[in-house]
């Protein structure tokens, strides 16, 4: 997580908010870091299929190998060539239907932006994971096994450290989840998970 918070630079916060309308830094940022958060922990359970961990680390070397974060700006606004900026078929593959529904709720009601730019949100957030993910994957030249374990044990440290909201993402990240968390959700403001992320 500090390596994807470290690409929110002020800047880019800046331009995130203009593009949601204006939106105040602080919900601009506690959006950002729920999405980044959830995305990584929909990837960590992605690890535990060996079919679907060998195709991540496919994408990675194809498609995100980190090199659009030379221009995060065209990254962000979907300028980017290929497929490095399709968030949309990102979300689809890692969170399914169903879940996405659940993640754009979560990331609304907690963050305090409407459904429509909590979508966006993640829709924007997705290709940037994949690709600092990509980045770290080329840097330290992981295979399958290192992949994984480099997730998982992210991960694990976040739960370590965020174990409210690390135990909110996984439940809705989970299949079987009955949308039981939604009452939850809805009590979590904006500042306390502001609170969480924030260094």
């Amino acid at each position: 997580m500090d390596l994807l918070q470290g690409q929110l630079t002020d800047s880019v916060l800046d331009n995130l908010g203009k593009q949601f309308g204006g939106a105040p830094k602080e919900q601009t940022a506690t959006a950002a870091n729920l999405a980044m958060s959830t995305l990584m922990n929909a990837l960590a359970n992605n690890t535990k299929s060996q079919s679907s961990l060998d195709g991540l680390l496919g994408a990675l070397s194809n498609d995100h190998d980190g090199s659009a974060l030379d221009n995060i700006s065209d990254l962000l606004s979907g300028n980017s060539s290929g497929r490095s900026s399709d968030g949309m078929g990102i979300l689809s593959h890692l969170l399914g239907g169903n879940n996405i529904f659940n993640v754009v709720e979560m990331l609304s009601k907690s963050s305090g932006m409407n459904r429509n730019n909590s979508m966006n949100m993640l829709m924007k957030m997705a290709p940037v994971v994949l690709n600092v993910l990509g980045k770290q994957k080329r840097q330290q030249n992981l295979d399958a096994p290192g992949l994984a374990q480099f997730l998982q044990g992210s991960v694990q440290q976040q739960s370590q450290q965020h174990a409210q909201s690390q135990s909110l993402i996984t439940r809705i990240l989970d299949k079987d989840g009955d949308g039981s968390a939604m009452d939850e959700i809805a009590s979590m403001g904006m500042k306390m998970l502001g609170n969480m992320f924030r260094k």
